[in-house]
């Protein structure tokens, strides 16, 4: 199909930044511009009530934790206590089944809050884990029509991961691993710049649940596959006095010592990093997934992401997972981040147009998308359009950056991935919400009986 969007209220294309109109053959974008001439058996959409926005990316999120959303307690704990007391309590009773509609309920969080691509780090991996519980992933992205980044996170060993210790949860053999990274590979992973399956290499921590011996082999089977990296790092500060403790080396500088430093690599969080760690970064081109209502949510602190940005390293933002982040909206953590640099930097710390670049560009950048991330011709065709003739809008003066500026609740009339209509006139495609509601607490009531 063919499709013209016209006369939208306003577009964010630094290409075409007065453009009103948007051309979609196949998957991609062919024209901007401004009263373009419908062609024969091409689709016309109104879009005089919307702005138009690439689909939003995001860099980091646990799908499976959309059944975990406010957990009683995990409400006041820091990170570690709550990992133990949340996911790693729960997770080793997940089913395929309850993994499935755990997806399908944190992507349509993800579609209704304007994303188009999703990056999962995955990493319900242990000795005896079925690969079903993968594929429901994987399943779930696909009757949903989204873009998905499986990032395979795994743990070879304890270590001082509380979680895991806690709960006797038995991890992989480095052989498994490797195995079943295989397998993945050569099922789902798509290599072009508007692939709709990307996997990545991802442990669950590097510092505390992989050996160096492991984490140089993983990077070598990710590099001559071509596969990007990604894992936590530095979101507290344990995760420096562990590395210090174990390895003698500060947490970054254990990152470049194991090789797990490059542009094909970037972590989620980075909240504890100093000019050290940003000059490593920088250097290097290694990036962040900025997860700031997770950070706050748990006390962790605040990601020196200006700083970041100033210094050449690339900037995605993530959601992070909604046992942490309930809302599950990119649009709360763009107008968070937006909000919380200015709060301790000033007002000239963050920008409108900025947070949503690293929200939309950015992101597509860091996950190593290339066709994917801004509205101009011959990217793909990822689009979203937001409807902003309702009340909550209508005093606003800049009407472009109205989802950004006023956050949720907001409405997605249209929604395009790879040149699909994913979300019609604000009805997603394939989504019975009923059904899916009743789904999710039925997997709620399942997952307590089984714990």
């Amino acid at each position: 199909m063919s499709y013209l969007i016209r006369d939208a209220a306003a577009i964010f294309s630094s290409s075409t930044p007065s453009a009103t109109d948007i051309r979609i053959r196949d998957n991609r974008i062919v024209e901007l511009g401004s009263h373009l001439i419908p062609h024969e058996n091409e689709q016309l959409i109104d879009a005089s009530n919307c702005v138009v926005w690439p689909g939003l990316v995001n860099t980091h999120h646990h799908l499976a934790q959309s059944i975990l959303k406010g957990v009683p307690a995990g409400l006041n704990q820091r990170l570690g206590e709550w990992l133990s007391s949340v996911p790693y309590r729960f997770w080793p009773k997940i089913t395929p089944q309850l993994m499935y509609h755990a997806a399908r309920l944190g992507l349509y969080e993800m579609l209704r809050s304007g994303v188009t691509t999703c990056a999962d780090h995955h990493y319900l991996y242990h000795r005896d884990t079925s690969p079903e519980l993968e594929d429901a992933v994987w399943q779930a992205a696909d009757e949903l029509g989204i873009r998905l980044v499986l990032c395979r996170g795994f743990a070879t060993e304890a270590g001082t991961h509380r979680g895991m210790a806690q709960h006797s949860i038995e991890p992989e053999t480095l052989q498994q691993v490797l195995e079943r990274l295989d397998r993945s590979r050569k099922n789902y992973h798509q290599p072009q710049g508007d692939a709709m399956r990307r996997l990545v290499v991802a442990p669950t921590s590097l510092i505390h649940s992989s050996r160096p011996d492991t984490l140089d082999e993983l990077a070598h089977y990710a590099r001559d596959n071509a596969l990007r990296r990604h894992s936590h790092l530095l979101e507290v500060e344990f995760d420096e006095r562990q590395s210090r403790e174990k390895y003698g080396l500060s947490a970054i500088d254990y990152a470049a010592e194991s090789g797990w430093l490059g542009e094909d690599v970037w972590f989620a969080h980075l909240v504890h990093s100093n000019a050290h760690v940003i000059k490593q970064l920088a250097e290097t081109g290694s990036g962040i997934a900025h997860c700031p209502t997770s950070n706050c949510r748990l006390g962790s602190g605040i990601a020196p992401v200006p700083s970041m940005a100033k210094a050449g390293v690339p900037v995605g933002i993530g959601v992070d997972g909604s046992a942490s982040s309930e809302s599950g909206s990119m649009l709360q953590e763009l107008n968070l981040t937006w909000l919380l640099h200015r709060a301790v930097g000033g007002p000239e710390a963050t920008s409108l147009e900025q947070v949503l670049e690293w929200g939309s560009k950015g992101g597509a950048a860091v996950l190593g998308l290339s066709d994917v991330g801004e509205v101009a011709v011959g990217q793909a065709a990822d689009i979203v359009l937001y409807d902003i003739a309702q009340p909550r809008f209508a005093g606003v003066h800049y009407p472009l950056m109205a989802p950004l500026l006023c956050a949720e609740p907001a409405s997605v009339w249209y929604s395009f991935i790879n040149g699909q209509p994913i979300i019609e006139q604000g009805c997603l495609k394939g989504v019975d919400e009923k059904e899916l509601t009743r789904q999710v607490q039925l997997s709620v009531a399942n997952l307590l009986a089984a714990v």
